[in-house]
């Protein structure tokens, strides 16, 4: 048993790389060796590959069997490629890549001519910046050339073409390249090609339908080419029988497998033979000239799939119609396809799968995994086409595959392969019902067993037969040269998998019908050649699909054969009118020289424009011209005026040089216009132009002007051009819509007609990319074009024409700057900013409760917004959005911040409570919340205690008792003077105790001192300013200023002294930061930090950024920029550990500013991302720089934000945050 396992094993073990290939860099001309170790068994056929393309191993490729070895004896930088060795035998294949790279020998030193570019600027850019090279231009002028070509099947024909080259150069001589309707052809067994010293020849030796198409010779060099067209009609060749068809053509092969092909054809047209019932399809084995025919009954459609071929061998295939007479000549064999896997198929023609590798997928001695992906990728009427992807394996057992089908409602599977087994994931289903649904799923084995089964296909449907295309629509016939005709036509309502036409022609009064080409034409139009000059002819078409010719369509109207584009010149003589043609070919120019004249004689011209419809009418007979040469010294006239960059009050007009230049050189150019109608003309330009242009200059808006152009040379001036057709100064806008925030070109022509259309060109360019946003919106006589994502780089010089009217046209220039200010309001429109009267600010209601509140300038009812108390609310009418916190704790210190969101409206607002600041509004809380519960316990337990007031001491009976049981006390004093100042105490007693409480409203000469800042209140009636007092007596005198912009100012004075406090409005101007900056940013090393928000100021601020307190340098790693004075940012790149810190914004203009911290945590890769805990950031306020004053008291405290003004600081002890508190007894 041992000796029989040693000695099977090898037999079943597919390819493996035992020693893969490995990658090399090479300098230029040396060697190099790629060599790997492969095994199995039976010894595995080793292939190479360059990119994927099969090698055909010159000599200095060399494979060794023995050691698997490609050697490239001088590398040149043509070999830098990626090199695969495919190793397969019959158990499978395995492949191993590997990179060759080729420098050249002293490429460092090549790449130091431009040091700075190499380093900085990537292989691509850098490339694209070097000088563009130059080819030399090789001018080819063809001498005879080759015309139409009209043969029978088995005759020979020949293409020549003569020709010219200037410079011609031994070593820059043109390629010659001939096509056959586009498609490139090369020597072959049915295709001659001879090119050399001016000469190039194709040569069909062997004639066969499929050769007819449109040629094409085509020289081509790096600086240009030139090329020449001619048809080459081929028709059938006697049949073996009277009245047999002629042959099919177009052999193609499908679907190449071990075991069978499919075959498919052209069918033949039959202008004069009867239908056809049928096809024959014959194959012979290469190496043999035994014919055997494949089919015993003909078949009716043109494909048929080919089964019983012997695995391994290659054949030819072939093709004979059959009618009611006989049976036709055979078709052109195919080209040789070989029975074979195919996998195996496309390694053969140099297509390389790829080959993937799994580990241990499976063991062996186990069947393999099941397939997946099945999926049907052709139908047909008889049979599937089936291809699935197939299961993970490694094991060096053969694996196969196994079909099975069944009706779709049914399940009753039956296994479609029971003899041949499939080796490749794609394979032909055949004797299939027409019509009918069926379900697949496949099966893979080895020789361990076979795996489940795939999931099913949904159900599959075979074709059913349609039947023939229904005939062609209307055929139009137009004129194009004096031998040939251009067909026209409608497709079929129903194609049914059309492929293509053939066209008859046929003499008028005349009922035979002639092929006018035989092999389908692909497209509705058809050039119809070597007809009679002078004949009346008439043409009908029929559609081909594989079923066969459809009915022929109507017969188009009589078309007389001559020339499509002809000017007629009269010739008046002894009083006779004679109108005589000249003939030419169609041309495209308005300039032509008639040639062939009489001098002296008086000639008339009129010309006629054609399209593909046909000739339209004359023109307008032109002035009498007398036959004459000039001999004036002065220039002829230009002609060919056009206009561009029409704007309001200018215009661009272009003109083409005098054809006659007079008795020197033309040295310049006048313009002339008029409005239309009138006479009078106005030179444009006092100095001649040298140059074929100019702008015109002082036009009106709206107003219609015809142009003409004299030339200038020492002679003097010229006669005047051809007057221009009128043109309207009519420029295009350009705005930035206010709802949209799109920038819109539109342009309003004042004249339309039937037909007319918009052409927008940027730079002179059609606009056909609308991949980036761009719309064109026409409605009437008004078009748009629309930028819904404009960019930097869309600037430039954007031009409307108007097509089918008297050159209506218009452009506009956007400039850089002017879209750099078009973006910026576009993003404000896109992106606008809720405007806010006051920030977030906090009042200390009773019970030590908490309000927030902001108020914005407008908001609706649909307004959003995020705040982490429960308890919210907002106005409409007022804007005020507030939010109450019912238990303020050493837990809430931090930064408080709201966002709002009002339509497509946003604006944030943030404030701070950290540190002193917290502090005093949590003690302040506090004592709100123990006020209420004192009084409240007061209010409940209090109706024997006794309450008695004071004064420096002394006892005072006021007119009204104290109402304990309201809980208020109130001490009366009608007018508080000099006289009433002093300290007040109140006392309350009881049998538990005394508790007492004063006040000092002595003044001792701060009376006037004690006034605070002057703080903001929102009211339901408006804002308020109010200045908050100690002490107040009737003897103060109370005045109200307004300076400068926002500057308010409130003046305290008495008998001895005056104060004054101020408060700046004026916070829309200073600097800002609206928003977009986090708390927290964490980040792993080596990557890049951006922080960006969105700042505003009147004047534009400037923006600076600290670290840790020092401040940032900007370098190649700090970058700080400030775009549109707007958009401000710091990037760090590649950021590291030290990067780590707090990092500060500093937003500041004239009026003042504000600073944001952020704190950065850098982490390492790998590490786990630590938790972001936000911290809440105070925004400092920055004060006013000069000439801006605003008073400071004496003792500066460290800033804090208090709620209420601009420039908050600690509250100070024994006062309120929003109202003076009574010193209250510990």
């Amino acid at each position: 048993m041992g000796d029989k396992y040693v000695h099977e094993e090898p037999m079943i073990r597919g390819p493996k790389f035992l020693v893969r290939l490995r990658s090399h860099t090479v300098f230029e001309n040396t060697p190099i060796k790629l060599f790997c170790t492969v095994g199995g068994f039976p010894t595995p056929d080793v292939k190479w590959y360059k990119d994927g393309v099969i090698l055909s191993i010159p000599e200095r490729y060399i494979d060794l069997e023995t050691c698997v070895l490609l050697c490239i004896y001088r590398c040149s930088t043509d070999d830098t490629a990626q090199y695969t060795a495919v190793a397969c035998n019959i158990h499978g294949q395995a492949s191993s890549q590997a990179s060759i790279i080729v420098k050249r020998f002293r490429e460092e030193e090549e790449s130091s001519l431009f040091p700075s570019l190499s380093h900085s600027l990537s292989p691509n850019l850098s490339a694209a910046m070097l000088p563009k090279i130059q080819y030399t231009k090789i001018n080819i002028t063809f001498l005879e050339k080759f015309g139409p070509v009209f043969a029978t099947e088995g005759e020979s024909a020949s293409l020549t073409a003569t020709m010219t080259l200037n410079p011609n150069l031994a070593n820059l001589q043109p390629e010659a390249q001939w096509y056959r309707d586009d498609t490139r052809l090369f020597d072959s067994k049915w295709v001659k090609i001879d090119t050399g010293r001016g000469v190039t020849t194709l040569t069909l030796p062997n004639l066969f339908k499929d050769d007819e198409g449109l040629y094409t010779i085509r020289m081509v060099t790096k600086g240009g080419s030139a090329e020449h067209s001619a048809f080459v009609s081929v028709s059938d060749g006697p049949p073996p029988v009277p009245g047999a068809p002629g042959a099919p053509m177009d052999i193609k092969i499908h679907d190449a497998n071990r075991d069978y092909v499919i075959v498919s054809w052209k069918p033949p047209n039959t202008t004069t033979e009867g239908p056809i019932l049928g096809y024959f399809v014959d194959k012979c084995e290469v190496g043999t000239e035994n014919w055997t025919q494949c089919n015993d009954h003909p078949i009716k459609i043109c494909k048929y799939p080919v089964s019983g071929l012997f695995e391994g061998h290659s054949y030819y295939f072939r093709i004979r119609a059959v009618n009611s007479q006989g049976i036709s000549k055979p078709s052109r064999m195919s080209d040789p396809i070989a029975a074979l896997d195919p996998t195996e198929f496309e390694r053969l023609h140099g297509k390389l799968d790829v080959v993937s590798y799994h580990d241990d997928v499976e063991a062996d001695g186990k069947p393999p995994g099941a397939p997946s992906g099945i999926y049907a990728s052709e139908t047909d009427r008889t049979y599937v086409v089936l291809s699935w992807k197939a299961p993970a394996y490694s094991s060096k057992a053969p694996m196969w595959y196994y079909i099975e089908k069944c009706m779709a409602d049914s399940g009753a599977w039956q296994r479609v392969n029971t003899q041949i087994p499939i080796r490749s994931p794609r394979y032909a289903v055949f004797d299939l019902a027409e019509g009918k649904q069926y379900k697949f799923r496949v099966l893979s084995a080895n020789m361990y067993g076979v795996s489940e089964p795939s999931e099913p296909t949904g159900p599959i449907e075979t074709q059913e037969l349609k039947g023939v295309p229904s005939a062609p629509g209307q055929v139009i016939s137009t004129r194009e040269t004096n031998t040939s005709v251009l067909i026209q036509w409608a497709p079929p309502k129903e194609p049914n998998n059309l492929i293509g036409y053939y066209i008859d022609q046929c003499v008028k009064g005349s009922k035979d019908w002639t092929s006018a080409n035989h092999k389908p034409h692909k497209n509705t139009k058809f050039v119809v050649s070597g007809l009679t000059t002078g004949e009346t002819y008439m043409f009908r078409v029929q559609a081909i699909n594989e079923l066969g010719l459809s009915d022929e369509s109507q017969e188009s109207a009589p078309l007389t054969v001559k020339a499509a584009l002809s000017c007629e010149v009269q010739l008046l003589r002894s009083g006779t009118t004679m109108w005589r043609e000249v003939h030419i070919k169609p041309i495209t120019e308005r300039l032509y020289k008639v040639e062939g004249l009489t001098e002296g004689a008086v000639y008339q011209f009129q010309v006629y424009a054609a399209n593909l419809a046909g000739l339209g009418r004359a023109s307008k007979h032109s002035a009498d011209y007398s036959c004459e040469a000039w001999t004036m010294p002065e220039p002829g006239p230009a002609y060919d005026l056009t206009f561009s960059e029409v704007r309001d009050n200018s215009l661009v007009v272009e003109w083409k040089k005098p054809v006659y230049t007079g008795s020197g050189p033309i040295t310049g150019y006048h313009v002339e216009y008029a409005k239309k109608g009138t006479s009078d003309w106005t030179t444009a330009n006092e100095t001649a132009v040298s140059h074929r242009f100019l702008k015109v200059t002082g036009l009106e808006a709206g107003t219609s002007y015809v142009l003409r152009v004299r030339a200038v040379n020492a002679a003097g001036v010229g006669m005047a051009s051809m007057a221009s057709d009128p043109v309207t100064a009519k420029e295009v806008s350009c705005v930035v819509d206010e709802k949209s925030g799109d920038i819109v070109l539109s342009f309003e022509s004042c004249q339309l007609n039937e037909g007319s259309q918009f052409i927008w060109k940027k730079d002179y360019k059609e606009i056909t990319d609308f991949s980036k946003g761009v719309v064109i919106k026409t409605e009437g006589s008004h078009s748009k074009l629309i930028f819904k994502n404009a960019e930097k780089e869309d600037f430039g010089t954007y031009s409307v024409s108007v097509t089918n009217t008297e050159g209506v046209s218009s452009s506009y220039t956007i400039s850089a700057e002017e879209l750099a200010k078009m973006l910026a309001l576009s993003y404000d429109i896109r992106h606008p900013i809720i405007p806010l009267k006051s920030e977030l600010a906090y009042k200390i209601l009773e019970r030590g409760r908490m309000r927030f509140w902001l108020q914005a300038e407008e908001i609706s009812s649909n307004v959003t917004y995020k705040f982490f108390p429960n308890k919210m609310g907002h106005d409409v009418s007022s804007g005020i959005i507030e939010f109450i916190m019912d238990h303020f704790t050493e837990e809430n210190e931090g930064t408080f911040t709201c966002q709002i969101t009002d339509g497509g409206g946003k604006a944030q607002s943030s404030l701070v409570l950290i540190g002193d600041a917290f502090k005093a509004a949590l003690a302040e809380a506090d004592y709100q919340r123990r006020e209420y519960i004192r009084f409240f316990n007061v209010l409940i337990i209090c109706k024997e205690s006794a309450f008695h007031w004071y004064k420096e001491d002394t006892e005072i009976i006021p007119d009204v008792k104290p109402d304990l049981g309201s809980g208020v006390c109130k001490l009366p004093i009608k007018l508080f003077s000099l006289k009433t100042a002093g300290v007040y105490k109140a006392t309350i007693s009881d049998d538990r105790g005394k508790d007492m409480s004063q006040i000092d409203i002595s003044g001792k000469g701060k009376h006037i001192s004690s006034a605070a800042e002057l703080v903001i209140k929102c009211t339901a009636t408006g804002i308020q300013l109010q200045c908050h007092m100690k002490y107040y007596t009737s003897e103060m005198n109370i005045t109200w200023l307004e300076k400068d912009k926002g500057m308010y100012s409130i003046v305290i004075t008495d008998r001895e002294n005056s104060h004054k406090r101020t408060l700046d409005l004026s916070g829309e101007d200073r600097g800002k930061v609206v928003g977009g900056l986090p708390d927290v940013v964490t980040i792993m090393e080596k990557k890049t930090l951006s922080l960006t928000c969105t700042v505003c100021g009147d004047p534009k601020p400037q923006v600076s950024w600290l670290k840790n307190g020092a401040e940032v340098e900007p370098d190649d790693q700090y970058v700080v920029s400030l775009d549109q004075g707007k958009f401000a940012s710091l990037t760090i790149k590649g950021v590291s550990m030290e990067d780590s810190g707090r990092y500060t914004m500093i937003v500041q203009n004239k009026y003042g500013g504000e600073s944001v911290d952020i704190v950065v945590s850098v982490y390492r890769h790998g590490e786990k991302i630590p938790e972001a805990k936000p911290t809440l950031t105070p925004k400092i306020l920055i004060p006013p720089k000069v000439p801006i004053e605003i008073p400071q008291p004496k003792t500066q405290p460290a800033p804090s934000p208090a709620p209420s003004t601009p420039s908050p600081a600690p509250p100070k002890a024994g006062r309120g945050v929003k109202s003076p508190t009574p010193t209250r007894r510990k």
